[in-house]
C-alpha cells in the first residue's frame, strides 16, 4: 500500500444469510466506494459471516464519521447482532507495551517502530523492573518503574500490593487511551477486572509449550523430553491464563545438537517475530473474534 493513500477499514461479523457481501458492495457503490482490498470468511460451525474491506478514502464524498454513522444502518439491516468497526489508516495507533526484565521483545518493537517498518505511536513502555528504562529512554520514549513487592509470584501473594501496583498500571495505561496494550515478556497475571477492561486490545507473547511443559524452566523441561519444534504463540488476554483467542503462531525445528541456551534463543527469535506480527494483524484490523476464536484476514 501506498504510504500517501489514505484507507478506510471496514471489518463486519454477524450470522450468515444469503445477500450479506451483496448488500455492502451496493451501499459503498452507491456512494463511489473503490474498494481495494476485501476479505470474507464463514464459520460453519457457529454459522457467523466475517468480512474486511478496505476502500479509497478519497472517493467516498463524506468522512469517517459520516460513513461510521451510515454503515451503522447497514449493518443494523443485516442483523442487530452484529459487531462491526470502521477505521482510518491516516490515524496512528497508540500503543504501550508492559515489560519486565527480559528484553528481547521490546528490543525488537523499538527497532521496528524506530526504523518506521511498524508506524504506532508508542505511548509509553511500563515495567515491573527498571532494568529496560534506559532502553527506553534512549528510543525517545517514557518509562514507568511500577514496583511489585519482592518475593510475590505472578499470581501475587501480597494482595493489597499487587492490588496498588496494578492499579498504578491501569492508571498509567488508560491515561493514554492505547488501542494496544502489549505484554512483551511482562511475567505478570493481569487480574480480571484489567482483563474485561482491556478486552480484544492487551495483547501477550509466551512460550508454545504449554500445555505440555508449564510452570518454571520450561526449555529446560522441553529439552529433557527431547522435542524437535519450539515456537511462540499471540494471543489476547483474558481472565483463563494463557488461553485467549490466538492471533499468531510459528514454531521452528531443534535437534540433539542444539543445548538448552541454543532452544532458549531459537524460542526468543520466534516470539520476537510472532509478537510483531500478531500487533500489526491487530492494529490493521485483521484480526475479527468470535467467542473464543479469531478470523485473521
Amino acid at each position: 500500500m501506498s504510504l500517501t493513500e489514505r484507507r478506510y477499514v471496514i471489518t463486519l461479523g454477524c450470522p450468515d444469510r444469503t445477500g450479506i457481501v451483496a448488500h455492502i458492495a451496493s451501499f459503498l457503490a452507491e456512494w463511489g466506494g473503490w474498494i481495494v482490498e476485501a476479505g470474507y470468511h464463514t464459520d460453519p460451525d457457529t454459522g457467523w459471516f466475517f468480512t474486511r474491506q478496505e476502500v479509497r478514502a478519497d472517493s467516498l464524498p463524506f468522512g469517517i464519521e459520516e460513513l461510521r454513522e451510515r454503515f451503522a444502518k447497514v449493518a443494523t439491516q443485516l442483523d442487530e447482532r452484529a459487531d462491526w468497526r470502521v477505521s482510518d489508516t491516516e490515524q496512528r495507533r497508540r500503543v504501550v507495551i508492559l515489560v519486565s526484565k527480559e528484553g528481547h521483545c521490546l528490543h525488537d518493537l523499538l527497532g521496528r517502530i524506530g526504523s518506521g517498518e511498524l508506524d504506532v505511536d508508542l505511548r509509553a513502555v511500563i515495567g515491573n523492573h527498571p532494568d529496560l528504562g534506559p532502553i527506553t529512554e534512549a528510543h525517545g520514549i517514557p518509562f514507568h518503574h511500577v514496583p511489585f513487592p519482592q518475593g510475590t509470584d505472578p499470581h501475587g501473594t501480597d494482595p493489597q500490593a499487587k492490588e496498588a501496583a496494578f492499579g498504578r498500571i491501569r492508571e498509567l495505561v488508560d491515561g493514554q487511551a492505547p488501542d494496544a496494550i502489549v505484554l512483551a515478556k511482562f511475567m505478570r497475571v493481569l487480574p480480571p477486572e484489567l482483563c474485561r477492561a482491556w478486552q480484544d486490545r492487551a495483547l501477550n507473547i509466551h512460550h508454545s509449550f504449554l500445555p505440555s511443559f508449564a510452570g518454571a524452566r520450561p526449555y529446560h523441561q522441553a529439552y529433557q523430553r527431547g522435542v524437535k519444534l519450539v515456537g511462540a504463540t499471540c494471543h489476547y488476554v483474558t481472565a483463563d491464563l494463557d488461553a485467549g483467542p490466538i492471533i499468531e503462531q510459528d514454531v521452528t525445528r531443534v535437534d540433539h545438537t542444539d543445548s538448552v541456551s541454543d532452544m532458549v534463543r531459537k524460542g526468543r527469535d520466534i516470539e520476537k517475530i510472532v509478537l510483531a506480527r500478531g500487533l500489526r494483524a491487530h492494529l490493521e484490523d485483521r484480526v475479527l473474534v468470535h467467542d473464543q476464536r479469531t478470523v485473521v484476514f
